[in-house]
């Protein structure tokens, strides 16, 4: 496949999602960012505000997970959770879906969940995270379909938090089912250049990493 460095680039959201980042990881994270050309970076909503300050000025856009890691939140709180993102700041939200509700069929209320965020988001898009190392893939299939039907701008693969991460497997059957409009964005376990690749391959259009630095150098060398 055949990809320049900047298009590379402008397809990551350079990520910070560890309980334990500083505020000094942060700065690096952003400067990094700005350095590389990358399309966004992934951040937690308390550190929404100081990314806004330091990429003021550049293109780099930030993106607020919500709900995050579990999904278990109400859907008022996320809705509130990513109303204070945006009022700070945040112009993309990554959420986690109600995997417990997708699973015991309570499609409606996994409905309602990401109409909440996509609403309170007004506007800025919302990628959908299934956290897909939990679903079958009749699950992930029906995911993907209710994420277009709520209004959500991308389906996710997940967290990098759970059992497992994407896979080009779980990236081809999302792009299938979500078609070739929408967005689909695989995050959780991708380290290397090859796995970029693979992934894109796939049918992804974003990809979310802590590794983006390495990734990006790994070109240098091929």
């Amino acid at each position: 496949m055949k990809i320049t460095k900047l298009q590379l680039a402008e397809m990551l959201d350079h990520s910070l999602l560890r309980p334990n980042a500083t505020l000094n990881e942060l700065k690096k994270l952003c400067e990094e960012s700005i350095q590389y050309g990358f399309k966004a970076v992934c951040v937690t909503p308390v550190h929404v505000e100081e990314a806004v300050r330091i990429l003021k000025g550049s293109k780099v856009l930030i993106s607020s997970v919500v709900g995050f890691p579990f999904g278990t939140h109400a859907p008022e709180t996320k809705a509130f959770e990513t109303e204070k993102v945006i009022r700070l700041g945040a112009r993309e939200i990554d959420m986690v879906i109600r995997v417990g509700a997708l699973k015991e069929g309570r499609d409606q209320g996994v409905i309602g969940d990401i109409r909440a965020v996509v609403q309170a988001a007004e506007g800025c898009p919302v990628k959908v995270i299934l956290e897909t190392c939990y679903l079958t893939d009749e699950e992930k299939i029906r995911a993907c379909k209710l994420c277009v039907e709520a209004g959500a701008s991308f389906v996710k693969t997940s967290t990098g938090f759970a059992a497992g991460g994407a896979t080009v497997e779980d990236v081809r059957l999302m792009r299938e089912a979500v078609g070739k409009e929408f967005g689909v964005k695989a995050a959780g376990g991708i380290r290397t250049l090859e796995d970029v690749l693979k992934m894109i391959e796939a049918g992804a259009n974003r990809l979310g990493t802590s590794g983006s630095v390495a990734i990006i150098k790994e070109m240098d060398e091929t």
